[in-house]
């Protein structure tokens, strides 16, 4: 199967995926997040229903803050004989309610649940959501990762990683939890002389903040500008560990790049995290936990291979491009007529 992912008006180009993941390459969108359901079938991402070849049967409909538009292209499609399926694109809980917090948004996406053949939750949370919503039928799957494919194999020599990586960026979001991360991790990073590596994304509030925590000299290293995926993950391959707080059910995109590099990813409450790294995810634990579980992996690198380990294991299970595919091979052959 050959699946069409549409976000009708969206900023992001058409892009065609015939060999799947292909390999990095910094001028075109990854295959992470949905362009990634896309790329796991060898099929495309559009952001206009009518590019959609007639013989492209499946689509996903991504629902974002233009949810007329996200309805218009369901009416077209289902004209044209698609079998329509939708997705929040914006699935993190403050998200959501952001999106639905006024009245004819909320009626908006209600009609549109029950209009398509069915709503895939990309956070299991949002299953009673969709369904509530009057969808006929909900289906979980988690955004994929290229974890089977090579080319997508950014690790690098133990003895060549060192510090510490952030996995948020912002202060703004409440749930990100952004500060609190920081200010957590100078208990480790300091008395262990692990460097700390953060994105800064609010300009000149954000170095205010990050001033004020008053790292000690040459441990805190601030990234200001923004770079293409690959060089990123290059970027966070070099680190030992990568640490969150994040509170915010989002898909988690934070542990599937720490996936990519083949590092451990400790905190964060969102879907990957929950999947391919449970003993060291978020979701249950407090924040103390999570700290000792930091400091035991820093402490002990045998412990984070093994970590890692497992964590390629139940990827190959859940969320490689390989199982993902098959789950919307599955559903979409129920819809069919």
């Amino acid at each position: 199967m050959s699946l069409a992912v549409l976000n009708p008006g969206g900023r992001d180009p058409e892009q065609h995926f015939p060999d799947f993941a292909g390999a990095p390459d910094d001028a075109v969108h990854a295959p992470v997040n949905f362009h990634a359901f896309a790329a796991c079938t060898g099929g495309a991402f559009y952001r206009k229903d009518q590019a959609i070849p007639a013989d492209v049967k499946h689509v996903l409909l991504l629902l974002r803050s233009d949810l007329k538009a996200s309805r218009n292209a369901l009416h077209e499609l289902r004209r044209a004989g698609k079998t329509v399926a939708v997705s929040l694109k914006e699935a993190g809980a403050f998200q959501v309610a952001a999106l639905l917090g006024k009245a004819d948004k909320l009626r908006l996406f209600q009609e549109i649940c029950q209009r398509a053949a069915a709503a895939i939750a990309t956070v299991p949370d949002l299953a009673p959501l969709y369904l509530g919503a009057g969808a006929r039928r909900v289906e979980f799957l988690p955004t994929p990762y290229p974890v089977e494919d090579a080319r997508w194999d950014f690790s690098m020599p133990l003895e060549e990683r060192r510090g510490i990586f952030i996995g948020t960026r912002e202060f703004a979001t409440p749930s990100r939890n952004h500060l609190a991360a920081l200010l957590a991790i100078r208990q480790i990073a300091e008395p262990m002389q692990e460097p700390v590596t953060v994105f800064n994304g609010d300009g000149w509030r954000g170095r205010r903040m990050l001033d004020r925590l008053q790292f000690a000299d040459g441990l805190l290293r601030v990234v200001e500008d923004r770079m293409p995926y690959p060089r990123y993950l290059r970027l966070m391959a070099a680190h030992r560990l990568v640490w969150q707080l994040d509170a915010s059910a989002v898909p988690g995109q934070v542990a599937g790049d720490a996936l990519l590099c083949r590092i451990p990813c400790v905190g964060g409450n969102g879907t990957t995290e929950r999947l391919v790294f449970p003993d060291l995810c978020g979701h249950g634990r407090t924040p103390e936990q999570l700290f000792d579980l930091a400091a035991r992996l820093l402490e002990h690198p045998h412990d984070a291979h093994e970590v890692v380990t497992r964590a390629l294991d139940l990827a190959r299970e859940r969320l490689a491009f390989g199982p993902v595919a098959e789950g919307l091979t599955a559903l979409f052959a129920r819809l069919s007529p």
